[in-house]
């Protein structure tokens, strides 16, 4: 066996590979005589049926097709082992091969041209003396003000009110009905399951589609009142989506909320501190943490964007495809987590198209996985054993609790390969000059005049009641 080898696109090899003559005779020899084996012919004993026979029923091309096929098969793998080609898979006959029968002559040689992907091959750039400009984000005082009013809010104590009419932030106990908006003085047609009766709702903006609050909103007990509302283009349940209706609501109940003082009582109950100084102080430390991890995040994209314009890769399409079929695993995983029926989100109509939208994002993981392994080879970076122990824990124990099974191999190649990202992108860092600007500054062009965004809608409990 001849072969000769040619470098093409997409990290493939190209293989013109020449059989000799014996060896295109012994297939054909034996095949012929596995045919004869499991071919029923009336007449004749399996094993026993004799080749101009054999011929006769099955045909000389289907024949040299089965031989063809083998020999190519078997010719392929012993080429990629005796050239010690870096092969990772996708092997492709590039030859027409109703061409390959028409020239196949048992006992005479017989080239034809093939194609195999390889492990490509990474060219880095000058990654010494990059400069990167990375978004900044600082922490804001007001996140922990923030989050105390919300601990506040679910710690508040709802105290009933006669004397006045209803107002933003109460919560109101409602009956309410809807109909299809009709002429002035004919009573529209129900909306179906639009309709509940002992209703809590708080009277607050997004609470309910677009109108109904605000028509709480100067409400007294025990009182009427139909309010006109339009469901937003978007809703959820398209038949009624852009519809006009009127809802008739009673106002039966109304509360307050009498919100806890911001104290240490307060800390100990919301927190494991036992003051809201030390509570306050915890906060303050905990967004910083996470505006700086936030802000390392963002240096580490703008390095990899920047290696992505330095360095280079072919990547096969065996190894593009296999990332996809990770992300799509990914996500399913993380669909069924949540609860979701991955059987219908998944499906003949959905993967195609969810297998062309994660395509850039195989690629550009490819590229950033490729581009730092070579760089830690180069830098000779490593990961202490210490680091993946914990970090096999972590995710062990988070893996546990979510009842995910895993493989103990696959998890901790993982952990290894994710930690040896990490500490590449942070050696990166320090070699690389950073202009940190505030947020924004490096956003794409935006349209000047933004569309307004719709309130939340609360689809289930406006309709189903």
């Amino acid at each position: 066996m001849k072969v000769i080898q040619e470098k093409l696109p997409a990290s493939q090899i190209g293989l013109e590979i020449e059989i000799d003559g014996s060896s295109s005779q012994k297939t054909y020899d034996k095949v012929v005589q596995e045919l004869a084996r499991s071919t029923n012919i009336p007449g004749f004993r399996k094993g026993k049926v004799p080749h101009h026979i054999l011929l006769q029923r099955i045909g000389l091309g289907r024949i040299k097709a089965a031989a063809l096929e083998e020999i190519v098969q078997k010719s392929l793998e012993d080429a990629i082992k005796e050239e010690s080609i870096d092969s990772i898979g996708n092997l492709k006959l590039l030859s027409n091969f109703s061409e390959l029968i028409g020239q196949y002559k048992p006992g005479e040689p017989l080239t034809f041209s093939a194609s195999v992907d390889v492990a490509p091959e990474v060219e880095l750039g000058d990654y010494h003396s990059m400069k990167v400009k990375a978004e900044e984000i600082v922490a804001d005082p007001s996140q922990v003000d923030d989050f105390l009013a919300e601990r506040q809010q679910e710690q508040a104590t709802l105290v009933p009110v006669e004397d006045r009419p209803a107002q933003m932030g109460d919560v109101a106990t409602i009956d309410f009905k809807g109909r299809f908006a009709t002429a002035v003085g004919e009573e529209g047609e129900l909306i179906p399951g639009a309709e509940a009766q002992d209703f809590e709702v708080e009277v607050a903006k997004g609470k309910l589609i677009e109108g109904l609050i605000e028509g709480l909103v100067g409400m007294r007990i025990e009182e009427t009142k139909e309010v006109a509302v339009t469901f937003p283009e978007d809703y959820a349940q398209e038949d009624l989506a852009g519809k006009a209706a009127v809802f008739t609501i009673v106002l039966k109940e109304l509360k307050e909320k009498e919100l806890p003082e911001l104290d240490d009582d307060l800390a100990e109950e919301v927190s494991e501190f036992e003051t809201m100084v030390e509570l306050r102080q915890s906060l303050t430390e905990k967004f910083s943490q996470t505006a700086a991890r936030e802000t390392k995040n963002n240096i580490h994209e703008a390095i990899i964007a920047q290696l992505r314009q330095c360095c280079s890769v072919q990547l096969p399409e065996t190894m593009i495809e296999k990332e996809v079929e990770n992300l799509l695993t990914r996500s399913a995983i993380m669909m069924q987590n949540y609860g979701l029926d991955i059987q219908k989100m998944f499906n003949a109509d959905t993967i195609p198209v969810m297998r062309e939208r994660s395509r850039q994002d195989a690629i550009e993981n490819l590229q950033k996985s490729l581009f730092l392994k070579k760089i830690a080879r180069q830098e000779s970076i490593t990961v202490e054993p210490e680091k993946v122990g914990a970090r096999i824990k972590k995710v062990t124990q988070q893996l546990s609790e979510s009842k995910q099974e895993y493989k103990s191999e696959q998890l901790r190649k993982m952990v290894e390969d994710e930690l040896l990202e990490e500490s590449t992108l942070d050696w990166l860092q320090e070699k690389t000059k950073v202009e940190l600007v505030p947020v924004g500054s490096l956003s794409s062009s935006e349209t000047e005049e933004k569309p307004p965004e719709t309130d939340a809608v609360d689809a289930s409990a406006l309709i189903e009641g």
